[in-house]
């Protein structure tokens, strides 16, 4: 029987960032208009998402065996602290939490639209190492990411407070998203050699070690440069600079070849800087000078 301690660690913390981030940032882009409880409600999606699409990860590729040799962080069912049927139900209630704060926000904003997204990204979460034919295992994992902790959640937290969408939104979303993406190419990076052996392909495993540490980079440049561009119309995001301290060393760090536990650091340091990164973008964009 798994302790408390170890379904925490299971849910894997320090991916949250990925869920904090783009809330945050959307809650940004609505001032002066900030709901607080439709923002409290879109955070506590993007959380619950979260943590339901990291159980059903250690779930799907327990059952398959992927994860019976692992550098990285703890895996319930992998380890056999804890059964695929009690993994499966936390991620089942996890989808079933953020399908009902979902349905809360539908009701406050009467945007029934956004039934349609949410369904979207409840079965991306499963589906990316769930089912017959996972695409997480097609090497389109990233590309979920950036849609379902980027565009999606950026777009939408902005939406759901000022119900408008807008251009603002969607390319400040951009920046959010690569980050997000840059915590699963450095996660994959490290489980190259796993995950090559159990027939796991991800992008990672796709594009090789030396090419998965340029889009590393690429994703983290990228991010900044976006951050900067949007200065023309909010010139406080120029803020994002002082993220480069963290961004730095990880950057060094898998450019230097990082391998195995070496890359766990880069994987903290990612989410330090994706904390950071959002913080100063959320400020830089929440005031119009």
């Amino acid at each position: 029987m798994a302790t408390l301690s170890q379904w925490v660690a299971g849910a894997r913390p320090r991916t949250l960032p990925s869920a904090v981030v783009p809330v945050a940032v959307g809650t940004g882009l609505a001032v002066p208009d900030v709901n607080p409880l439709r923002a409290l409600l879109a955070l506590l999606v993007a959380l619950l998402l979260q943590i339901g699409v990291n159980y059903a990860n250690d779930y799907s590729d327990g059952i398959r065996g992927t994860d019976d040799e692992r550098v990285g962080p703890l895996r319930l069912v992998g380890s056999k602290l804890a059964t695929p049927r009690q993994v499966l139900t936390a991620a089942l209630a996890c989808f079933a939490l953020a399908a009902v704060a979902g349905l809360v926000l539908v009701l406050l904003t009467q945007a029934w639209w956004i039934l349609a997204v949410g369904a979207a990204a409840i079965a991306a979460a499963w589906f990316y190492t769930g089912g017959r034919t996972p695409y997480g295992y097609r090497a389109l994992g990233e590309l979920a990411v950036f849609v379902f902790f980027g565009v999606v959640p950026v777009v939408g937290t902005a939406y759901v407070q000022t119900e408008q969408l807008s251009w603002l939104a969607l390319v400040a979303s951009v920046p959010v998203g690569l980050l997000s993406c840059s915590m699963l190419v450095v996660n994959n990076l490290r489980d190259i050699p796993t995950d090559t052996a159990s027939g796991k392909r991800t992008l990672a495993v796709v594009l090789g070690d030396r090419r998965t540490r340029t889009l590393y980079t690429v994703c983290i440049g990228v991010a900044f440069l976006v951050s900067l561009g949007l200065g023309f119309a909010r010139p406080l995001t120029v803020l994002t600079i002082g993220a480069l301290p963290l961004a730095i060393p990880a950057i060094h760090a898998v450019l230097h070849h990082a391998q195995g536990r070496d890359l766990i650091k880069v994987l903290q340091q990612t989410g330090k800087l994706q904390l950071l990164f959002g913080a100063l973008f959320t400020i830089g964009l929440a005031i119009t000078l």
